[in-house]
């Protein structure tokens, strides 16, 4: 059982390092815990996951690289929309 006092604190680095292992085991996210207690969740949560296969997770990245790749439509910056370059770049007036 968990003290007041564990429940609050920061989760520990053993633990985010167990969580990321666990969720790329898994090729799965999780949210990033804020106190102790919400680590051990998420990781229980994790641990309760189907792992997937190394084929598995490589097929998906390549799936959502792919996806990522082809999609943009609206939502893309376009060269019409900006001037200047690098650091110096800025929305041209109206076209926002």
């Amino acid at each position: 059982m968990q003290t007041a006092n564990e429940s609050s604190e920061k989760p520990r680095s053993e633990q985010l390092r167990e969580l990321r292992r666990e969720a790329d085991a898994r090729g799965v996210s999780f949210a990033w815990p804020q106190t102790r207690a919400e680590a051990d969740a998420e990781l229980e949560r994790l641990r309760g996951c189907e792992q997937s296969s190394f084929a598995e997770r490589a097929i998906e990245r390549r799936a959502v690289g792919r996806d990522m790749a082809e999609r943009g439509g609206e939502t893309r910056v376009r060269d019409s929309e900006i001037e200047g370059y690098g650091s110096s770049a800025r929305w041209k007036a109206g076209s926002r």
